[in-house]
């Protein structure tokens, strides 16, 4: 009885609860105390500074040689920071070879920043198709169900039994080795695990009291589909596209690193780390700063998709 009590005086003299919030702003408030992904958000943002400030900065063009240091042994010179009696590079301030030069004498701050821009682009791009077209395809599949539903998922399984590097690899080697192709291979092959999550979640979400009203007002199929189920299922895609980025940056990494994607002069992270394979005893550095974006830009997509996905699975509010 007393313990009743004090536990009554203690809520009586509380402070009076805030107003509820939305599932947005406590998903932001979730994902603001995660620190890994909070830190993953921020090398993303300067990784993205610095493929869009980054030819502001640097001083010669991806395809300039510096003829002064190809005519070396090496044929390539250090970075800033090993510059030195055996690295024959005029200052930085002057040459704007911050990050030295690649096998060629040329640029490699100035490669590094297009192959920034490039894999992130194709990462995004290819995610933002695969998102789109399995978002569209589940969400049709679990919304008309039965026969329909049965025959576009048996289309989906026939699809994820072909190997699919090598689709990628055989419509580079006959479409012709462009970023175009590398957009339209990685995009519209990788939506199929996408239109498997978005059907799951469609199939929960057509029985809601919404859609019925919507069915018994007369909203046609199609526009119950994008006004009222693709909507709901937003959470699900930017978790899911969040961590698809990598996977897609992944993918072009290997294709370029086989010499299958961008061509000269354009160049990509993993047509860099390819190059600087090559060269790893006569210069580390053409190997290790490419390499460097990679990872980190990769572990930094992984921690915020993760903390997308605690910030919004309704189980953990």
């Amino acid at each position: 009885m007393l313990a009743t009590r004090q536990r009554a005086d203690t809520l009586a003299h509380s402070e009076p609860a805030g107003p509820p919030r939305s599932l947005w702003a406590d998903a932001r408030a979730r994902f603001l105390r995660n620190r890994a992904a909070l830190a993953g958000l921020v090398i993303l943002i300067l990784v993205g500074g610095f493929a869009m400030l980054g030819p502001l900065i640097a001083q010669n063009s991806i395809e300039e040689i510096n003829w002064s240091i190809l005519g070396n042994v090496d044929n390539a010179g250090g970075p800033c920071f090993l510059s030195g009696p055996d690295n024959e590079i005029p200052p930085c301030s002057e040459t704007g070879l911050w990050f030295g030069t690649d096998a060629q004498a040329r640029d490699l701050f100035a490669r590094t920043v297009q192959g920034t821009q490039i894999s992130l682009m194709v990462g995004m791009i290819g995610a933002l198709i695969a998102v789109i077209v399995g978002t569209l395809y589940g969400a049709i599949a679990g919304y008309f169900g039965g026969r329909i539903d049965n025959v576009m998922m048996r289309i989906v399984d026939v699809l994820m039994s072909i190997p699919y590097m090598f689709v990628l690899i055989l419509l580079l080697v006959v479409f012709g080795r462009s970023i175009l192709m590398l957009f339209v291979g990685i995009g519209l092959i990788s939506w199929l695990d996408m239109a498997r999550i978005a059907r799951g979640q469609t199939l929960s979400l057509r029985g809601k009291e919404f859609v019925e009203a919507a069915i018994a007002t007369g909203v046609p199929p199609m526009r119950i589909i994008l006004r009222h189920i693709v909507p709901n299922l937003l959470g699900v895609v930017i978790v899911y596209a969040t961590l698809l980025v990598p996977s897609m940056i992944i993918y072009e990494s290997f294709i370029s690193f086989l010499g299958l994607g961008v061509q000269e002069p354009l160049t990509s992270w993993g047509a860099l780390i390819n190059e600087g394979s090559d060269q790893m005893r006569q210069g580390l550095w053409m190997l290790a700063i490419p390499l460097f974006f990679f990872v980190v830009s990769l572990f930094a997509f992984f921690f915020v998709g993760d903390g997308l996905r605690d910030a919004l699975d309704p189980k953990d509010r």
